[in-house]
């Protein structure tokens, strides 16, 4: 994975069709995604349960691009090297999910991958300050983790700060939760560059119809790209 800056729109599987992951990740990538997230949930972190390292296995079969693998889990670091079997390119842990954050971070590095840290909306950028280094994307949570579809957490100013943060380090920053054509441009314009967006790409296509996860994917470039000239 080389590092750029450039808007990255990585569609959630979680809003896919559950029977169909395979020809659902085909399609997106297909359709235009840069990245595939992939939502895992303990039940216990967060109140819901979704994949584990097996059905993450499955999926790296047909990601041809970059799977984003988020740990909404806790513990974390036991199950670092099974992702890490599974093939994920990017594993994010919350900082909120465990004591050892630095460990956590190392430990998802020597395993191979790259090393994320995401953020509870109630969690300030400060928090992160120290672990910049050890860090290759910070995911900046704008619901409460644990249900795809949620209303919209405007975290624009945490955004901000992380960017002045971050200067010119090679640290992606990630919006998860609620991004769509009218919430993408302000977060882009405040710093982030990478878009996980489900219900936002998925809804009203299907892997029969998937000109429409296209056409969705458009939508939140071309409004990115329109706040961008109006600057």
């Amino acid at each position: 994975m080389t590092f750029d800056r450039t808007l990255k729109i990585a569609p959630s599987i979680l809003s896919a069709d559950f029977a169909d992951f395979g020809r659902e990740i085909q399609a997106i990538e297909a359709q235009g995604a840069d990245w595939v997230h992939v939502d895992v949930m303990d039940g216990h972190f967060v109140p819901n349960l979704t994949f584990g390292p097996p059905a993450v296995k499955a999926f790296r079969q047909h990601v041809k691009t970059v799977m984003d693998v988020h740990l909404m889990i806790a513990p974390v670091d036991p199950y670092i090297d099974a992702y890490a079997d599974a093939g994920a390119d990017i594993l994010t842990a919350h900082l909120e999910a465990g004591p050892h954050i630095h460990r956590t971070l190392q430990a998802i590095r020597a395993a191979g991958m790259k090393a994320g840290v995401a953020l509870n909306p109630g969690t300030p950028a400060s928090a992160v300050e120290h672990l910049l280094e050890l860090a290759d994307l910070v995911c900046v949570m704008t619901v409460n983790p644990g249900f795809g579809g949620q209303k919209f957490i405007d975290m624009t100013a945490k955004v901000h700060a992380l960017r002045a943060m971050i200067g010119d380090r090679p640290v992606h920053i990630e919006i998860d939760g609620g991004v769509d054509p009218t919430t993408a441009p302000a977060l882009i314009e405040a710093g982030a560059d990478v878009l996980v967006a489900g219900s936002a790409v998925f809804r009203g296509g299907s892997v029969d119809q998937p000109e429409v996860y296209g056409a969705n994917m458009r939508a939140i470039r071309e409004a990115v790209a329109k706040m961008g000239a109006a600057a």
